[in-house]
């Protein structure tokens, strides 16, 4: 495959870690990143260590540089993306991607989908601008796959591949269960219980955090998004920096659902996030089980080891994702695809 050219939105713990990720894995380039008020571009590639020093500096309220949202988090003036040599300060970041798409192949959306439908309209502005190529997300919420499943058409008549939901979980551990479900002709359940250490990497994805709060009781998206910084401290503090999570509205039920491997409603997803350390507070485990051909019942379980960090499992398997989308792409098989209908390239 010819070396992949492609651009982050979004320079919080994700895009970050997507953009340093990717000077280890062989066949890409970064182009491309931006963040709510900077955008770098360089067609032969950027200087990615450069660029992360300079964004190490930005203090977005929820540390996630979103890239044009509606946040009620501002960037410090200089900070971000726009502090980089490489970097213009721009008040329309994705569209300054956008214009320059024709010659990118792939764009990672790396922002905290605090609006429903958020990522869906970044996907409209990219058709709209013509784009043919790869969209890559991590998103979280099952709800924002209908949304995408509905723009199939205009993906298909535009040229985009569009893979949602590739990051850990969904993505990798989703992945899995349709791997583990092959042993069996009936499912029973689907559980995935990750775990999180966070300690060290907090500043970098608090984003992320107010994410996962949405998920707490007597929270939802609209009231994680509008949360100070003080308020969620103060959240963290009541859980003691351990924030647990019970059948979390996670899209893996409804991708596994979409590849035919189960019902929506026998999936659940639920976790252990600690803000306080950096060891995993629960080793991250999938299990499926089901009956066999033969009338057997068992369950197949996938586990991640404790030494692979948030980072590993989340970018490895996008920056994989991204290349086997691309892959697709240049095959002219252009649509909507999740975690469970194919597998990352190394």
């Amino acid at each position: 495959m010819h070396d992949i050219r492609f651009a982050v939105l979004g320079t919080g713990g994700i895009g970050r870690r997507t953009l340093e990720y990717a000077t280890v894995k062989d066949g890409l380039t970064p182009v491309a990143a931006c963040d709510r008020h900077g955008v770098a571009i360089d067609h032969e590639g950027l200087d990615v260590s450069e660029l992360l020093a300079a964004t190490a500096s930005q203090t977005t309220d929820d540390g996630s540089s979103t890239a044009g949202t509606t946040s009620v988090t501002h960037s410090r003036e200089g900070s971000g993306v726009a502090a980089s040599s490489q970097a213009e300060r721009t008040e329309t970041p994705i569209d300054d991607i956008i214009a320059a798409a024709d010659r990118i192949d792939a764009v990672v959306i790396a922002v905290p989908n605090l609006e429903h439908d958020f990522i869906p309209r970044i996907a409209d502005r990219f058709a709209a601008a013509g784009y043919k190529g790869v969209l890559v997300d991590v998103l979280k919420r099952s709800r924002v796959i209908g949304m995408l499943e509905d723009r199939r058409d205009m993906f298909v008549d535009t040229g985009i591949t569009f893979i949602c939901g590739a990051g850990a979980t969904p993505g990798l551990l989703t992945g899995a269960a349709a791997l583990a479900a092959q042993s069996f002709v009936d499912i029973e359940a689907v559980d995935i219980w990750w775990g999180v250490g966070l300690k060290s990497g907090y500043e970098d994805n608090r984003g992320t955090v107010r994410e996962d709060i949405a998920h707490l009781d007597g929270y939802d998206l609209e009231t994680a998004r509008q949360l100070s910084d003080e308020e969620i401290a103060r959240v963290i503090d009541d859980h003691d920096g351990r924030l647990e999570f019970t059948d979390m509205e996670h899209a893996d039920d409804v991708l596994l659902e979409r590849a035919g491997i189960c019902d929506a409603e026998d999936v659940t997803v639920g976790g252990i996030l600690d803000v306080r350390s950096d060891e995993k507070p629960t080793t991250t485990t999938v299990s499926v089980t089901g009956t066999t051909f033969d009338g057997e019942r068992g369950t197949n379980t996938f586990q991640l080891d404790d030494a692979t960090s948030m980072e590993a499992n989340v970018n490895g398997p996008a920056l994989g994702y991204l290349k086997a989308g691309v892959r697709r792409n240049r095959n002219g098989e252009y649509g909507v695809f999740g975690p469970a209908a194919l597998l990352p390239e190394f």
